[in-house]
């Protein structure tokens, strides 16, 4: 069988399915619409007890040979906080030359799974993400960026470092 006489007739009844499929036909949707200057809603106030936050903290250290990157991430409150992951890559480092380019990432080259992935963070625990990079860099001026890529509690933290 032709795969032309096949696909035409497919297409139209596509076609019209997409026509005849569910719409309003009320006479309010084919009226015009006003703009209309809402109030701004009125919000309750925050307060701190209410706001659920996490804190962190980013080291390096780094010689001729390697960079070795620390990043702590607690829970200061009491609560439990559940940290929400995309996919498998939960951290990354980077570490950008005094020229602002990119010279290091440890994601660069890795493979990660595709599932959502959670981390529970009990009330007062911190999370340590430790990696390890064997590269050489030139003596200089550097800045490390550690990325913590919780969607619902993000962290980013750069620090300043020289190699002489």
């Amino acid at each position: 069988m032709n795969v032309r006489n096949l696909l035409i007739p497919l297409l139209c009844i596509g076609a019209v399915a997409f026509a005849c499929g569910p719409r309003s036909h009320s006479e309010a949707s084919l009226a015009t619409a006003s703009v209309v200057k809402a109030e701004p809603p009125v919000r309750k106030k925050q307060t701190q007890q209410n706001v659920t936050k996490v804190t962190s903290n980013f080291a390096v250290h780094a010689d001729r040979n390697a960079v070795s990157f620390d990043l702590a991430v607690t829970n200061p409150g009491k609560k439990n906080v559940e940290l929400a992951f995309p996919d498998g890559q939960t951290h990354d480092f980077c570490v950008i030359d005094s020229s602002g380019r990119e010279v290091y990432r440890w994601a660069e080259g890795r493979m990660f799974t595709q599932s959502v992935q959670n981390k529970l963070l009990d009330g007062g625990d911190t999370l340590h993400v430790v990696e390890r990079a064997l590269t050489a860099l030139p003596a200089g001026d550097y800045v490390a960026v550690a990325t913590l890529r919780s969607s619902n509690f993000p962290v980013t933290e750069r620090v300043a470092f020289q190699l002489r």
